[in-house]
């Protein structure tokens, strides 16, 4: 539950940068659609899956290796996800492996997702810990 929880917190905020850039439909078109709010739905199925991955495969670090961690997860899922999977998904190899600006800002999104995410998993656990 923790990682789905610190998935969620990462997506919510990387959620945000998607929605101001104008990605979610982009999103959405992984399940056929092209909507904003569909986009955000499926954005943050993959954060909490991605967030239950991370807890699962990072152990149990000091504050500053967990942010590493997270950030280095995000550079992963960035080259994985808008730089591999979706242009494969939707068909357009072509774009696979493109560095382009919306390259760049996706990039930005992903770290800031695993930043986050890294902080929740680690709020998460320190709770518990103390409980």
């Amino acid at each position: 539950m923790n990682g789905v929880l610190a998935g969620l917190g990462g997506g919510l905020v990387f959620g945000a940068l998607m929605a101001m850039m104008g990605m979610l439909p982009m999103v959405a078109m992984l399940v056929g659609s092209t909507s904003a709010v569909v986009g955000a739905v499926v954005h943050l199925v993959i954060s909490a899956g991605l967030g239950t991955l991370f807890a699962l495969v990072v152990p149990s670090l000091s504050t500053g290796m967990m942010v590493v961690a997270g950030a280095v997860y995000g550079v992963v899922w960035w080259v994985l996800g808008p730089l591999l999977i979706m242009p494969t998904l939707l068909g357009m190899t072509q774009m696979i492996f493109t560095v382009d600006s919306a390259a760049l800002m996706s990039l930005v999104g992903h770290v800031l997702f695993g930043v986050v995410a890294a902080g929740v998993l680690l709020a998460l656990r320190r709770r518990a810990v103390r409980a």
